[in-house]
């Protein structure tokens, strides 16, 4: 892997996460981690009613593991430059269900230099297999501010 280099980063520039193969082992795993058992991740003959005008056919993944996967896309990307993911923010676009594979991807938006940091901003989503967009964002990274010359 390479590492970022914040003066070199430009509108455009795009980060490529892993993709992540959905189960219903993965599910149950993070009911077991986030403590969330909500019937919607975990009981399929729950899941065959209706939510008002939605159906959604069967269990569904974790709104919050898409949250995870953008996370982790983004310390993976910057951490070997020294710089820190600072915000997320995210929302949910369409389910995810058992034997779908999702991908977590972003795009460079912005750059700002600030007295004491430098900032890159991140439209961030994950899309699955089909390549329709499951969770859609946006990211702040802070870089640490540029050695000045003495």
């Amino acid at each position: 892997m390479t590492t970022v280099n914040f003066d070199r980063l430009k509108t455009g520039d795009t980060i490529d996460g892993p993709a992540f193969a959905v189960s219903r082992e993965s599910i149950r795993l993070f009911c077991d981690a986030s403590l969330d058992y909500n019937p919607l991740h975990l009981d399929d003959d729950y899941m065959k009613g209706n939510f008002g005008k939605t159906n959604f056919g069967g269990i569904i993944m974790h709104g919050m593991n898409n949250f995870g996967l953008i996370s982790r896309m983004l310390t993976d990307w910057a951490m070997p430059a020294g710089a820190i993911h600072r915000r997320l923010e995210t929302r949910w676009l369409k389910p995810v269900k058992p034997g779908d594979t999702i991908r977590p991807s972003g795009t460079i938006k912005a750059k700002q230099v600030t007295a004491k940091s430098r900032w890159v901003l991140v439209d961030v989503a994950v899309q699955n297999q089909r390549g329709e967009t499951v969770a859609a964002g946006e990211a702040m990274v802070e870089f640490p501010a540029s050695a000045k010359a003495s």
